[in-house]
């Protein structure tokens, strides 16, 4: 028999039975705490003002496609609004975890959801929850695209498979997006479905040597093209994210040396995209061949087009008036192809577009485009709306906030436009004229680069474009003054104007200039200076904002294809082609322009003597070099400036 301390003494959970004998036995069977998740959560969306929908749509090739197809509850007739993506189509329609429509998918289609519209998102081949290959901005089926497939082919698939199974549209289909979205709303067009009937794309990567993501006239924009390469293609889903441990990317850079140097310690020399980067630093047929412009141009696509770019875009500010300026010809009636300028950075024509910074615009000037002027060219086209007054081209004009509508773009230009433009003089002792350069002992101004202390391209620290505090979207109208106080940045400036002075056009800046070296970029500012009081906005008092800049390597001065070295020491003709600009500088404003031959670390730096790939120079290759600008009647240096006639002086 057990005595009394023994059972008293014995371990939690056991329990004794007794038996015929007297023997107490242990119940050892599992003993389990049920689960509170159930094995299947049935969500309940009766509250919800839609139905989302999740396909895997298979293409021709039979690799299948994350797709998510928001249907407006109650729908019947609706169009479809599509959206292909390499960010995550899941995030895309979950901005907010809302039952409303409106809510839950980006801000870019607030007017199509309260127009009714079937909302579409999907990944883009091998990104995110779709199956098969990634590739940057896959090219066209081709010399650089064996497959048969590319955006234009999946587009078409998707369509297709749309129409056939989402009963309640109208068997009408329109493209939009922005940036990389913006580049497959492009592509849609290419050899489109007949479904297909409109497209939007906002700010779209188009060439990105000339002057979107990756290179600015041969100038590598090494912040932000690397830790964007990094993210994209280390793995499907993004999970590996760009680290750095320094705060200041200019820091980083400099330490660095080269942009292969760092790129190599972060290990990108395992994407396939970084080695097409580093191995084709001239335009050569890799960059030609896959420009979205020259593609359109040799072939143009039928599909009406909305072209949206922002005047401030710091990523993709070539790409859309390019495309405009491809396709324009092939529709001289203003019917198909159409051209948005809007004050905005590389996301606002998305968003809200109150403003940039300190600089305040005219009201929210994007929501008014989205719903006067993007919705009813789409309810034309989808669904039977009455024919709209769209422009050929809507700009928004700075300095005066107003909107115009124009039969073409630019309005001024060296010949062929409604105004011609005129020659803004770089003159000695810092001046900045229309009348050119007199004879004068002073021919030229000079000052010494140097590569160890490059310009930074805003007030440092320059914080990673995903850093908190990061203002990066911003940039294209920082307060310049911290670059005009370096030795190594010339200023020329005009008085204070008596008169407004607008202009609307692409400024092409034309530097007679020489280099000790033999290489150099050129980097060319036009700028607004504000009054050195403005009683209403004190904060812009003496503001130096930037309207418009560039970069040209200078070994690309002859030809973009063929990179030479710069004799030493020899006053050369450079053109730079900067941004479109549709402003007025106002009474008691200054013009201002900036030359210098650093951008850091937006762009890398130049050793400034020439080496067959810059991405890989090494320390020892960075050079100290004097730059020289000259000023004489026969070396004059001047910026073709896009004023409007009639107005200014």
């Amino acid at each position: 028999m057990l005595s009394r301390n023994w059972l008293g003494n014995s371990p939690a959970g056991v329990v004794l039975l007794s038996c015929a004998w007297g023997v107490a036995l242990a119940d050892t069977s599992p003993r389990t705490l049920p689960s509170e998740t159930p094995s299947v959560f049935k969500e309940h969306t009766e509250s919800f003002d839609y139905l989302k929908r999740e396909e895997m749509i298979p293409m021709r090739d039979g690799v299948k496609l994350k797709t998510f197809i928001l249907v407006p509850k109650g729908a019947t007739k609706a169009p479809i609004l599509l959206d292909r993506t390499p960010y995550d189509a899941d995030k895309r329609v979950l901005r907010f975890n809302s039952p409303h429509l409106a809510a839950a998918v980006p801000q870019m289609a607030d007017t199509a959801v309260a127009a009714g519209y079937i909302i579409v998102y999907q990944d883009i081949r091998g990104k995110y929850g779709s199956e098969g290959d990634y590739v940057m901005n896959r090219p066209l089926k081709g010399p650089l695209n064996p497959t048969d497939n590319d955006h234009t082919t999946d587009t078409y698939d998707t369509i297709d498979w749309l129409i056939k199974n989402v009963p309640e549209s109208n068997g009408r289909v329109g493209t939009i997006g922005g940036s990389y979205e913006g580049f497959t709303a492009v592509m849609s067009t290419i050899g489109a479905h007949p479904a297909l009937k409109a497209a939007v794309p906002f700010a779209p990567m188009v060439d990105g040597w000339m002057g979107d993501d990756w290179f600015h006239n041969g100038a590598f924009r090494e912040d932000g093209a690397l830790q964007y390469v990094y993210d994209q293609e280390a793995t499907r889903k993004n999970d590996q994210t760009w680290w750095s441990g320094v705060r200041d990317t200019y820091e980083l850079f400099l330490r660095a040396g080269s942009a292969g140097a760092l790129a190599q310690s972060h290990g990108l020399d395992q994407l396939g995209f970084w080695r097409e980067l580093a191995g084709h630093t001239a335009y050569d047929s890799f960059w030609q061949a896959q420009a979205v412009d020259k593609i359109l141009a040799r072939d143009p696509p039928k599909v009406p087009m909305l072209i949206v770019s922002g005047l401030f875009d710091q990523e993709d500010i070539y790409g859309g008036p390019a495309i405009y300026k491809a396709l324009a010809p092939t529709d001289p009636a203003g019917e198909r192809v159409h051209l948005v300028l809007g004050p905005w950075n590389h996301g606002q024509g998305r968003r809200e577009g109150r403003g940039i910074g300190p600089i305040a615009f005219e009201g929210d000037t994007a929501t008014w485009f989205r719903q006067d002027v993007m919705q009813p060219f789409l309810d034309y086209y989808l669904k039977d709306g009455p024919k709209p007054a769209t422009p050929r081209v809507l700009v928004y004009e700075t300095g005066a906030d107003r909107w115009h509508r124009y039969n073409d773009w630019p309005q001024s230009c060296a010949k062929g436009c409604a105004a011609t433009s005129r020659a803004l003089y770089l003159l000695p002792h810092g001046r900045l004229g229309f009348d050119p350069p007199a004879a004068a002992a002073d021919a030229y101004d000079e000052y010494v680069s140097d590569p160890a202390k490059p310009v930074p391209y805003r007030q440092r620290p320059t914080l990673d474009s995903e850093a908190p505090g990061s203002t990066w979207d911003e940039w294209l109208v920082d307060d310049q003054r911290f670059a005009a106080s370096r030795p190594d940045v010339l200023v020329y400036e005009t008085e204070p104007l008596k008169e407004p002075l607008r202009v609307a056009g692409q400024p092409f800046a034309h530097l007679s200039a020489s280099t000790s070296g033999s290489d150099s970029d050129w980097v060319v500012k036009i700028i607004d200076v504000w009054p050195d009081e403005t009683p209403n906005h004190p904060e812009l008092g003496g503001y130096q904002q930037m309207l418009s800049a560039d970069v040209l390597r200078g070994r690309f001065r002859e030809d973009f294809a063929a990179p030479r070295p710069i004799p030493s020491n020899k006053a050369l003709a450079y053109i730079i082609r900067l941004p479109n600009v549709s402003h007025t500088f106002l009474p008691g404003h200054r013009i201002m322009v900036q030359v210098q031959s650093t951008w850091f670390p937006l762009y890398d730096r130049n050793p400034q003597k020439y080496i067959a790939n810059i991405m890989y120079a090494r320390p020892e290759d960075f050079t100290k070099a004097t730059q020289r600008i000259w000023h004489t009647p026969k070396d004059a240096s001047y910026i073709d400036f896009p004023v409007v006639s009639g107005i200014g002086p």
